[in-house]
């Protein structure tokens, strides 16, 4: 069965050294310390170890063969948003980046489809770039989930997010920069606890600030099925319910009204998971994507998917044509 795997991240196997050229900043350079490796750096701080899979696209190619999946939505890295810096500097890292994923569709059209970034610091510049991606057919970008700390409902934002449902580009939300993570270094928590509730933090910021309700045709989908999103669900419409006066404030529409109204990737890692995740969210909504080529990813693109013994159209759905839906309304 034809596979597309919607959630992946890539960068250039050379970067720039960003932090000479703007003169501050902890920006990621690579370290090529031994053939078919890199470390990340950032600034003088080790971030991540990674393989040539994670710059490579022949080598990308191969290793998606061995699983049957032909198509990849490849997006950066999310360290790499650097929406820290100076917003023409970000905009001028996210021009390199974008640049590199375009050069990738277009030298492998039948393996990529990419996914942009921009400077979500500065509402101008993020549209300017959004409209350029626009102009160079990416379907949509990737976010982050928050800006600074800032939640995806602050007024800043919502120009962009309308400049993506005019141009009718869909927009995937990837946690970074977990609150919290300076408390809880040990144990890989950031990414094992911050990542979800980053993620649930996204949803809830765009459903109870009214986003979706006054962008109804604006196609979001989540990273990590959601993150903790949909299975507190019942905890959030509780909440909803019984606090309006705290959570209703900004939209009156209660949060199980969204529920089939955006898409999730399928990284659950779990069958008994992803079946509730079918059923919650709606197996129209359900994307595979595997967070590839990272150790937390579903790295074997699938194969537990496969396994469940799901009815074949529901198999289609969830291995690419939800996909096409999120990506091209």
């Amino acid at each position: 069965m034809h596979k597309i795997d919607m959630h992946t991240h890539i960068l250039p196997e050379r970067l720039p050294d960003f932090a000479d050229k703007f003169g501050y900043g902890d920006f990621i350079h690579l370290d090529h310390h031994r053939t078919g490796f890199a470390r990340m750096m950032k600034g003088q701080t080790f971030f991540r170890e990674i393989a040539s899979n994670c710059w490579d696209p022949q080598v990308r190619i191969g290793e998606y063969l061995h699983y049957r999946t032909p198509v990849q939505v490849v997006c950066t890295i999310p360290v790499m948003f650097s929406y820290w810096a100076k917003p023409a500097d970000c905009l001028d890292l996210s021009r390199f980046l974008n640049d590199h994923l375009a050069g990738i569709v277009e030298d492998f059209p039948e393996h990529y489809i990419a996914l942009g970034t921009i400077p979500m610091q500065d509402t101008d510049l993020a549209i300017e770039e959004l409209n350029r991606l626009h102009e160079l057919g990416f379907p949509g970008i990737q976010i982050g989930s928050n800006v600074n700390q800032l939640n995806l409902n602050e007024p800043q934002f919502f120009p962009i997010f309308e400049a993506c449902q005019t141009l009718n580009m869909a927009v995937f939300v990837h946690p970074w920069e977990m609150m919290g993570q300076e408390k809880m270094p040990k144990y890989w928590l950031p990414w094992l606890v911050g990542m979800p509730a980053e993620t649930s933090r996204s949803i809830c910021s765009l459903l109870f600030g009214g986003v979706m309700e006054r962008l109804p045709k604006l196609r979001f989908c989540f990273a990590h099925a959601g993150g903790s999103f949909l299975t507190t669900i019942g905890r959030v419409q509780h909440g909803f319910d019984c606090r309006p006066d705290l959570v209703a404030v900004d939209n009156k529409m209660p949060p199980r009204h969204y529920l089939g109204k955006f898409w999730v990737d399928s990284a659950t890692h779990d069958p008994q998971l992803l079946r509730y995740i079918l059923d919650v969210a709606g197996e129209d909504k359900v994307c595979l994507g595997t967070d590839y080529p990272f150790p937390l990813g579903d790295l074997e693109i699938g194969k537990f998917i496969e396994e469940m013994k799901l009815p074949e159209p529901t198999l289609e759905k969830i291995f690419y044509k939800n996909t096409l839906d999120w990506l091209y309304g």
